[in-house]
């Protein structure tokens, strides 16, 4: 054992010999694992790099891996816990077919594959090849993302093709290509540990994002101004120098109004405006009335505080602007961007050291799965689908006629509307839980149940899958070989540990077998990840997101390749546009004017309160892997109703009481959590449940008429009190810990 100080030595001995230390060879009771595989967790945007410790093909732990240049070996709680999914009773193992009446039951492989493509052949004859639909994921690698966007259509030959990137990234990637001609963070995170300020627009970064917290704090260390834009007093938000609680719905108004100060006072780099943007005419002109008290009046901040955000950001040297979901998830998320990335242009503050913007990739491969076509509008390297050149060239790629690919087809939201209006019989998805993550899912149950034929790929049997027809069991991350694209917009390997259990497959083996069997196999004739990559590095090539130059060997020599990479002589572009030389049109950087309007949905005197839903630390997304890890499911039991106590004293609601949230969709009950941290006009209730503690009970299906995301963070809702008191958290607690 190594030296330890004098005062850990006294405080060991104070326990005694009760207190064992394991020998160093490894703990007792768990064999030295026969691999440690580096790769990455599976969750958000980060894409942390980690050790998976591997015994006899099961993942039986985890080890730091420091070397990774973004965490250096960090973690969140829900990258600690992750190996322990792998080894879930939950797993499904064989193809599972619905029996009317008493449930499912197992059936071979070659039984299921032959009734889907039985019922995908009937479904298309009788109805046409778009009415049947795909969802795909973006917890998928960028090999399967592609896989996806090929295999639906050339093999399923539907232009109905979305995923469930259309609840997160959208907004941001469609403001991004609008003002910049191309979609990526335009730095890497490290560059966040010197500017003089950072603002951080509507993102939880604490608990959504645990381990870019470090840059954030290594900024402050550097004597960093922090403003934080958010409803509630989050963690990070705790931190900060400077909050702007701004109400739900009225970003657009708080960044207008600080462009007008900036104008005002001419705090803007005339030289980059002048040389290298267009449009600021435009965008000066709608913001010409946004004086402060008016935007006190609409964003519910005090006008001093609008000022001095300003003045902090206006002057300084080196600056960083992020943004995430709340900002996006708005019937206007595109609007909102757009007027973020304003005042990072009036700045003249890109493609400089310290100096940065970054939209926050909220899933697994949130970045890459934007990227490479199972988008309704997109085809690989972020090509546009209606674009005749765009479409030739990938046509000639893929070997088909032009006029074989089908054009732009309905987004995630959208094709649930068309199921329910019985214009879409059927669906396949794969990595995706509609049932829980979209808005006003009481009309999502509704739509399933009219599907003619549904088939799910997952590795658990969700919420969604409940309602299939027929239910394939796929793999899980470190089941297959691949890569990913962290937000920063590194190209990273995922490395197989372990093989898929029993009966199940993986992913690629399954769409590759369907393909083969709809008459398209000659398409699809890959013999490993590596091959689908190489076919993507040559789709994407020319694109804006070319990844050409990247290889795996690449990828591992140098831990990750940032793209665009054009050759393979090339480094790689860790930040963008250091050569002014923008991705539009023009190559100039896009202003854009955004007049202020309100959220599609307002409160009045029936609905007076506004609800806005999120996450927390311990949970991801539909919660399908991390309400199956029963330590995080312990650290949040339960989906609970923040409240303001000034709120909560005006109806008479106490601590814990089960209190009715109602909106024009429906109604759910929520123990009250009476915090001083959120607005007094607003609550909130973390979404990663399903049934009746769904928080998409509630949501509208408003749509951005741009990215078509759904305002999953204002809708106006009223309270009821129910005088019945919630069981103590101890008695929710469904799981114990493993």
């Amino acid at each position: 054992m190594a030296t330890l100080p004098v005062s850990a030595e006294k405080l060991i001995a104070s326990f005694g010999p009760s207190l064992n230390f394991p020998p160093q060879e490894g703990f007792p009771g768990r064999d030295e694992p026969d691999d440690v595989i580096k790769t990455h967790c599976c969750f958000c945007g980060m894409q942390c790099g980690i050790k998976l410790l591997v015994k006899n093909n099961r993942v039986v732990g985890f080890e730091p891996w420091e070397e990774f240049p973004f965490n250096e070996g960090r973690l969140c709680p829900k990258g600690v816990q992750r190996y322990l999914q792998n080894n879930h009773p939950d797993r499904l193992m064989e193809p599972l077919a619905r029996v009317e009446g008493t449930g499912f039951r197992p059936i071979a492989w070659d039984t299921a594959f032959d009734q889907l493509t039985a019922n995908i052949q009937r479904i298309q004859a009788q109805h046409g090849p778009d009415a049947f639909a795909m969802l795909s994921g973006v917890s998928l690698s960028n090999e399967k993302s592609y896989l996806v966007g090929k295999f639906a259509r050339i093999a399923l030959k539907t232009k109905n093709l979305d995923y469930n990137g259309r609840l997160c990234m959208v907004s941001a990637g469609a403001g991004n290509k609008k003002a910049f001609g191309l979609d990526r963070a335009s730095n890497t995170y490290a560059d966040l540990a010197h500017a003089e300020v950072v603002v951080i627009c509507g993102s939880n970064v604490s608990e959504t994002f645990p381990t870019l917290t470090h840059w954030i704090w290594q900024a402050r260390d550097n004597g960093a101004k922090l403003i934080v834009v958010d409803p509630r007093l989050t963690p990070i938000a705790r931190t900060a120098d400077l909050h702007l609680p701004v109400r739900p719905g009225r970003d657009s108004a708080l960044y207008g109004a600080i462009l007008h100060q900036m104008i005002k006072h001419d705090w803007l780099d005339h030289e980059f405006i002048a040389n290298h943007t267009s449009g600021f005419e435009e965008a000066k002109q709608a913001v010409a009335d946004y004086d402060l008290e008016w935007a006190e009046r609409i964003t519910g901040i005090a006008k001093e505080k609008i000022l001095l955000a300003a003045q902090w950001w206006g002057p300084a040297k080196t600056s960083f602007l992020l943004h995430a979901r709340g900002i996006e998830h708005h019937s206007k998320g595109v609007e909102n961007v757009l007027a973020c990335i304003n005042l990072v242009l009036a700045s003249g503050r890109l493609g400089k050291p310290y100096c940065g913007y970054a939209t926050i990739t909220g899933q697994g491969n949130g970045q890459g799965g934007r990227e490479h076509g199972h988008k309704c509008d997109q085809l690989p390297g972020n090509r546009d689908i209606e674009n005749p050149e765009h479409r030739k060239y990938i046509s000639e790629v893929w070997g088909i006629e032009e006029k074989d690919l089908p054009g732009k087809g309905l987004t995630a939201y959208e094709i649930i509307e068309a199921i329910d209006r019985g214009e879409i019989k059927g669906l396949l998805s794969i990595c995706f839980n509609p049932l829980v993550s979209l808005p006003n899912n009481n009309l999502v149950r509704r739509a399933l149940d009219k599907l003619e034929y549904y088939v799910c790929i997952d590795f658990f049997l969700n919420e969604t899958a409940r309602h299939a027809d027929l239910v394939l069991p796929g793999s899980l991350q470190e089941e297959e070989e691949g890569t990913v694209t962290t937000a920063e917009g590194r190209v990273v390997r995922i490395r197989k540990a372990v093989n898929p259990p029993g009966n199940a497959r993986s992913d690629t083996s399954i769409l590759l077998e369907i393909a083969r069997r709809l008459g398209a196999g000659k398409h699809f004739d890959f013999n490993s990840a590596e091959e689908i990559f190489n076919e993507l590095r040559v789709a994407s090539k020319g694109g804006t997101a070319d990844y050409f130059g990247i290889t795996y060997q690449k990828i591992e020599d140098h831990m990750g390749i940032f793209w665009p990479c054009p050759s393979e002589d090339h480094p790689g572009t860790p930040r963008l546009w250091e050569d002014r030389k923008f991705k539009t049109p023009d190559g100039r950087a896009h202003f854009h004017g955004v007049p202020y309007r309100d959220p599609a949905e307002i409160t009045d005197p029936e609905y007076p309160v506004i609800l806005t839903t999120g996450r927390v630390v311990s949970q991801y997304l539909s919660g399908t892997q991390t309400r199956r890890i029963g330590k995080l499911v312990n650290q949040y039991p339960e989906p609970l109703l923040e409240i303001h106590p000034g709120l909560a004293a005006s109806l008479g609601i106490r601590q814990r009481e089960l209190v009715r949230v109602v909106t024009r969709r429906g109604e759910a009950e929520f123990p009250a959590q009476i915090v001083e941290t959120i607005r007094e006009d607003t609550v909130f209730v973390p979404y990663h449940w399903p049934g009746r503690k769904s928080a998409n009970q509630l949501t509208s299906g408003h749509l951005d008429p741009v990215s078509k995301i759904p305002e999953f963070k204002v809708c106006a809702c009223r309270l009821v009190p129910t005088g019945k008191q919630a069981p103590a958290w101890e008695e929710t607690k469904a799981y114990a810990s493993p």
